[in-house]
């Protein structure tokens, strides 16, 4: 399976994504976001976290004009993989490939320690190997982690089972405590923990490799 990691100015998990994605048995090529086009047979693009373009504007809104981004809501709107992460989630909604909004956390600080997470749904290419109502421990790091969504909007994620994760011990007031959310094809997660950072047991755990063991087997069944 070949993932594209996309790099933008201020991405600073690109590195940890794309390791993340070689260690599970992807091949990976690395994008720049002045690129116009993703690499031939791409798979699944990974967007990153960090800060890019400074989070001006709004988090993710420069990133969501960059010329890599039509042909990342090219790659989903044909039924891609892909998988955006702390401000790759931003700019996934930027992008409007996802619904809501990432708003500043609650109590107006930076947040960077380790979460559990629910697993709310198996019924994505994501969470395949994730039992329903697991728990997993995974690292945040963010700012503006507040997923905010109206009360329209949270009832057709909840009806279509499209919460992938929740907080059980929300850190950040996000809505209805979403950690994570998919797209209406399941086949879009964007998710403010950082899985890539928990892959391997010197980075103090591994319960980052069910995402991605899901969704390598997922693909392979796809």
């Amino acid at each position: 399976m070949k993932a594209a990691v996309v790099t933008f100015p201020g991405s600073n998990c690109d590195r940890d994504l794309a390791a993340a994605f070689e260690k599970m048995g992807f091949q990976v090529t690395r994008v720049w976001h002045k690129d116009s086009a993703l690499p031939q047979g791409t798979d699944v693009v990974g967007l990153p976290g960090g800060f890019s373009f400074g989070d001006y504007l709004r988090c993710g809104a420069i990133a969501a004009q960059s010329p890599i981004a039509a042909a990342v809501q090219a790659h989903a709107a044909k039924g891609g993989y892909v998988l955006g992460i702390c401000n790759g989630f931003q700019v996934l909604t930027e992008m409007r490939l996802l619904p809501g909004a990432l708003m500043r956390n609650a109590g107006l600080k930076f947040l960077c320690k380790t979460v559990t997470l629910n697993v709310a749904t198996q019924d994505s290419a994501f969470t395949a190997v994730l039992p329903k109502a697991s728990q997993i421990q995974v690292p945040i790091a963010h700012h503006d982690g507040n997923y905010t969504i109206d009360a329209e909007g949270l009832r057709a994620l909840q009806d279509q089972d499209r919460v992938a994760f929740t907080y059980a011990a929300n850190p950040n007031g996000a809505t209805a405590d979403i950690a994570g959310v998919l797209s209406a094809n399941r086949r879009v997660l964007g998710m403010m923990p950082h899985p890539e950072r928990v892959i391997e047991p010197e980075q103090g755990g591994t319960d980052g490799r069910g995402i991605f063991a899901s969704l390598i087997s997922g693909m392979a069944l796809a």
